[in-house]
């Protein structure tokens, strides 16, 4: 076969366009008729055809396999799980000897491919439908132009230069493209983020509610910004979002992952999550991480178990500050109790286990139904917090940049957000205050898959990816506990095999 599986991922329609809906607006619909004779006729068809772009994000190339590895690469988690081969694919990655065939790079890379082609397959179809509502078609447009973004902004964190996709591929012959330059993917970005800036409504109600909506779109502009240093751009999106977007942030930071809150009034953008329909799939509709992050062998999940993966780093959790409501939020540490009554133990059994007794907390919602991977709890893309911080990173320790940073401060210590506070607040004296923004966002946003990326945007800095790693492999020697250093390769993820085998046009990252 000489077409790439991924990059052509639809190219096609009987590559199973409608198939595996994970979102809570939508039913799934039988694709066994459906044809490209047949199907972009409809209103039903345009939203079925979006639909088909956002299911990608339920799956193992996104929230349900793949990105769990951007906290392991960097300086949150480590592996876990029972050691030898178990979790090889982020063993792989913990260590930075990771291999052409990685399973992670290889589900990142074609999940979001498989996305955007679908979005460019709704770009290109959508327009030509004549019965439908006009704002339906606005709508659908801008939702493809928002998703066809937010794939590709994986893809040029995770890899660097990419294939640029605009339109499907024409025929077989039109897949087998070089890898395009990232500033001209980026281009790309912030032109389908503008657009759909325009295109999408406010908000919504009811069966829609989940969509992306305009606010979700400029956040995702503001954080394509400020990974590029644009800063001034950065925080004019970023000032758009906060004042017009109706947000706010919750006083409890709990209450961002909590099923009964999905949507809620800080969320900018959410993977749709339903459980009950997974049984032993990770690409299908229900959240894994319930199983696979939830302390090994405690007997609190479905499977009886637990599967102690993605374990927090014994620096990372020291490092939270006394008061700090997150961090129960987040990790359990040795003695919290268990739903079944028990409670964690300083150690948790089965090598290599959780050596300190700590694991990841934040996604897990307990026994749900018979069902093993059927987490419901859905999993926030963009969050006002991250909007807040992305701000003040734009605009520094001036006082909008402080009072941005200090309402996320604030809640995280249980204070009133809008209140000053003399304890807990930044000022303008606080010294390096970009590597304060970076370690807020290290404990804000901890397991929701960011960490790598943010390291790498402060690459050559004593706060970057290759020197932070660097210390805290030290660090974790004298714990007796061996981890790799990262160098500059390390940087970007390497190209898969599959698809240096299937393109010729390809060129592999350096080092790989």
């Amino acid at each position: 076969m000489t077409i790439s599986k991924y990059t052509c991922g639809a190219f096609l329609l009987s590559l199973g366009l409608l198939t595996g809906c994970g979102e809570k607006f939508l039913e799934e619909t039988p694709s066994d008729q459906i044809t490209d004779a047949n199907f972009y006729r409809t209103q039903d068809d345009a939203i079925q055809a979006v639909t088909a772009s956002y299911s990608e994000l339920t799956k193992e190339g996104q929230y349900n396999l793949a990105l769990w590895g951007m906290d392991i690469m960097a300086d949150i988690s480590t592996t876990g799980g029972g050691g030898g081969s178990d979790g090889i694919e982020y063993t792989q990655l913990d260590d930075y000897n990771i291999p052409t065939t990685n399973t992670v790079a290889n589900r990142l890379w074609g999940g979001c491919f498989i996305g955007l082609q679908r979005a460019n397959l709704v770009l290109q179809k959508v327009p030509d439908i004549t019965a439908i509502d006009p704002e339906i078609k606005k709508r659908c447009l801008g939702e493809a132009q928002f998703l066809r973004a937010k794939y590709y902004f994986d893809l040029v964190r995770a890899f660097g230069d990419v294939p640029l996709f605009t339109t499907p591929p024409s025929g077989p012959a039109a897949v087998n493209i070089p890898r395009t330059p990232a500033v001209e993917v980026y281009a790309q970005m912030e032109q389908d983020l503008a657009a759909a800036f325009e295109n999408l409504p406010a908000s919504y109600t009811g069966a829609d509610l989940g969509r992306a909506t305009k606010w979700a779109a400029a956040g995702l502009l503001a954080k394509v910004y400020i990974t590029q240093g644009k800063k001034a751009e950065a925080a004019q999106w970023a000032r758009q979002v906060i004042a017009n977007s109706g947000k706010s942030l919750w006083p409890n930071y709990g209450d961002n992952f909590k099923i009964e809150k999905e949507n809620g009034q800080e969320s900018l953008f959410e993977v749709q999550y339903v459980s009950g329909r997974n049984g032993y799939e990770r690409n299908n509709v229900g959240f894994a991480g319930n199983e696979f992050f939830a302390p090994r062998g405690s007997g609190t999940t479905p499977a009886g178990g637990g599967y102690g993966f993605n374990i927090p780093e014994p620096d990372f959790v020291n490092g939270y500050q006394d008061g700090d409501t997150r961090k129960a939020v987040t990790i359990w540490v040795p003695g919290d109790p268990y739903p079944a009554g028990s409670a964690t133990p300083a150690q948790l059994p089965q090598a290599p286990g959780s050596p300190f007794g700590y694991n990841n907390k934040k996604w897990f919602i307990g026994k749900v139904n018979t069902n093993i991977w059927d987490s419901g709890l859905n999993i926030p893309v963009l969050r006002l917090a991250d909007v807040y911080l992305i701000l003040a990173e734009a605009v520094g320790p001036t006082a909008e940049g402080l009072e941005a940073i200090n309402k996320v401060r604030r809640r995280a210590f249980g204070l009133p957000i809008n209140t000053p506070s003399a304890l807990r607040d930044l000022t303008a004296a606080t010294p390096n205050f970009n590597d304060a923004v970076l370690r807020e966002r290290k404990y804000e946003l901890a397991f929701e898959f960011d960490r790598w990326f943010d390291l790498k945007r402060y690459a050559g800095t004593p706060n970057g990816l290759i020197a932070r790693m660097t210390q805290q492999s030290a660090f974790l020697r004298t714990l007796g506990i061996q981890r790799g250093v990262p160098t500059e390769k390390n940087l970007v993820l390497p190209i898969p095999q599959s698809e240096m085998d299937a393109n010729p046009a390809l060129v592999q990252n350096p080092g790989y």
